[in-house]
């Protein structure tokens, strides 16, 4: 059995709950990722703005990235997967959620990204199309 922590991006890195979406926009481009962690207080996990948060909940209605704080945009308890879970359960959790990046965490501690590309990397190419349809199409 593969495990989650085996294909993972370790390191993962937080924007502050308190960053504005300007300064998350920034270190997504300097880090060359579409999704980073919210971290509140004592670095605890309070969900993940992707890139696309950023244009369709701020840019697209006119506000200015400047003002909101990325803290805003997290809602509700954040979807992760555990270290030392499986692939498997680690594709179940993306097709439950609609999904494709999930934080990887280890206890209470963040350890990394899992995305469906690193999956797709670690499956055998005959099923790379399956685990494709399976995340990135609504059901319903």
């Amino acid at each position: 059995m593969t495990t989650v922590r085996e294909i993972m991006t370790p390191g993962a890195q937080c924007v502050g709950e308190n960053e504005t979406l300007e300064d998350a926009a920034r270190k997504m481009k300097d880090l060359d990722v579409g999704a980073l962690p919210i971290c509140g207080e004592h670095d605890r996990l309070m969900g993940v703005l992707t890139d696309r948060d950023i244009v369709v909940r701020c840019l697209a209605i006119g506000t200015d990235p400047r003002q909101v704080k990325a803290g805003q945009l997290a809602e509700g308890k954040p979807v992760t997967v555990g270290a030392d879970d499986s692939v498997d359960e680690a594709i179940r959790t993306m097709t439950d959620h609609q999904v494709r990046r999930l934080p990887v965490i280890d206890g209470h501690d963040l350890v990394g990204m899992v995305s469906q590309a690193d999956i797709a990397r670690s499956m055998p190419e005959d099923r790379v199309g399956e685990l494709v349809e399976l995340i990135s199409f609504d059901k319903y």
